[in-house]
């Protein structure tokens, strides 16, 4: 799957994943392979995205999401540290 984390003035992220776990306004969800179509809100927590060595935690304080044919944009507004995702 693709991910893509943007802001408004930049990109934070884009790459290939395996799984995506989002804080969602009902509780943290995760996007996997063939996920159905979604559009949810973000609320403060953390996107935890790749797996092992390469797994990131990008801490936000609220975003937009949408799923659509594996493609997992982001939108974000507020990111706690956009620049210096924590590794797991």
């Amino acid at each position: 799957m693709e991910l893509i984390i943007i802001m408004p003035d930049k990109n934070i992220f884009e790459g290939e994943v395996e799984k995506v776990a989002l804080p969602g306004g009902a509780g943290e969800f995760q996007v996997l392979h063939s996920h159905a179509p979604l559009v949810s809100t973000l609320v403060k927590g953390n996107i935890r995205y790749g797996e092992g060595k390469n797994a990131q935690i990008l801490p936000i304080e609220k975003g937009l999401v949408e799923v659509f044919e594996n493609r997992i944009t982001v939108l974000l507004t507020s990111p706690a540290n956009p620049a210096n995702p924590a590794k797991n």
